[in-house]
């Protein structure tokens, strides 16, 4: 009877060993491999924002998906950006980069509605001016009236000013009011980023800052990534008055000769690689179609390498 009584035993034993196996083998693939979210004082905060090159998107911190290429708008206005952004959605475009200082968030607006595409499905990012800081609330009220959209996916503070701690915080109650869905900065910068993150509550989706093979970041970008948020790049190419010379240097042309791809394709692909989102700008109906197909190659580690030394740490503007 003792014996039997112990054979019980043992088999319990080994049944509630498979149990708890089963378990932590469900939890592990629940979590996909992927860093655990954690969430404290408004915040949500991860260390995964690998890029997802079948959806074309990203998931930011604050719970939302945003594409990981897009139109930037900068310059464009009138009907020439509705027709633009009108292009670009048609060719699957679904980020559209505008701001108060582009004077164009009427015409964003405008093609966003006038598309048949569901709203849901464009991710509109806007930005504040520091003249706009010491007004924020009568600002974003601003923004959402301009871009008439109900709602705005992402609002940025567009570069450090005074005033720029109080005008998030007020980005903050708007994303509490359901206005704002994300938030972000752009022109931030390791320095900025310590001094400014300790005052706010809810951790920034995105950094928005200029970069591009002659100017890489590649010291802040990594930096930027183990926070949590996502990186975007505005003048991927260069920008205006640097683009020629860009898509026409010696390496980027040679990579992009290998692949049967433009120069710009081969630097729109490096960004992506390398964990940024792009925005390129262009009024060019064959450029804003050219600057969506880059998703059929993918650089070698040797070509991202040539890529890399590419880097001079030269700015194209003064932000």
């Amino acid at each position: 009877m003792k014996r039997l009584f112990n054979l019980i035993l043992a088999c319990l034993l080994i049944v509630s060993l498979s149990a708890c196996g089963k378990q932590a083998e469900t939890e592990n693939d629940m979590t996909g491999g992927q860093e655990q979210q954690t969430q404290g004082g408004g915040n949500t905060v991860t260390g995964d924002i690998s890029f997802n090159f079948e959806t074309k998107t990203v998931l930011l911190n604050s719970g939302y998906e945003m594409p990981i290429y897009g139109i930037g708008t900068y310059s464009l206005t009138g009907d020439t950006c509705v027709e633009s952004v009108t292009v670009a959605l048609n060719n699957g475009v679904r980020l559209i980069d505008t701001a108060y200082m582009y004077h164009n968030e009427e015409s964003v607006g405008e093609a966003v509605r006038n598309s048949d595409i569901p709203r849901e499905e464009i991710f509109v990012i806007t930005k504040l001016y520091p003249n706009q800081f010491d007004h924020p609330e009568a600002a974003i009220e601003e923004a959402l009236a301009k871009l008439d959209i109900d709602y705005i996916d992402m609002m940025l503070l567009h570069h450090p000013g005074t005033g720029d701690v109080e005008a998030y915080l007020a980005m903050e109650k708007a994303v509490a009011d359901g206005k704002i869905r994300s938030l972000g900065l752009s022109n931030w910068y390791v320095e900025e980023l310590e001094e400014f993150l300790p005052q706010i509550n809810i951790t920034p989706a995105l950094v928005q800052n200029e970069i591009h093979p002659y100017y890489q970041e590649n010291d802040v970008i990594p930096y930027i990534h183990s926070l949590g948020i996502v990186v975007q790049g505005w003048y991927p190419l260069g920008g205006r008055g640097y683009t020629a010379e860009l898509l026409g240097n010696e390496i980027i042309s040679e990579i992009a000769t290998a692949h049967g791809k433009s120069s710009a394709q081969v630097i729109l692909r490096w960004n992506l690689q390398k964990g940024v989102v792009v925005i390129p700008g262009s009024s060019n109906p064959d450029h804003i179609q050219e600057n969506t197909e880059f998703f059929d190659f993918e650089l070698t580690e040797e070509e991202m390498e040539r890529m890399g030394a590419l880097d001079r740490g030269e700015k194209h503007d003064w932000y």
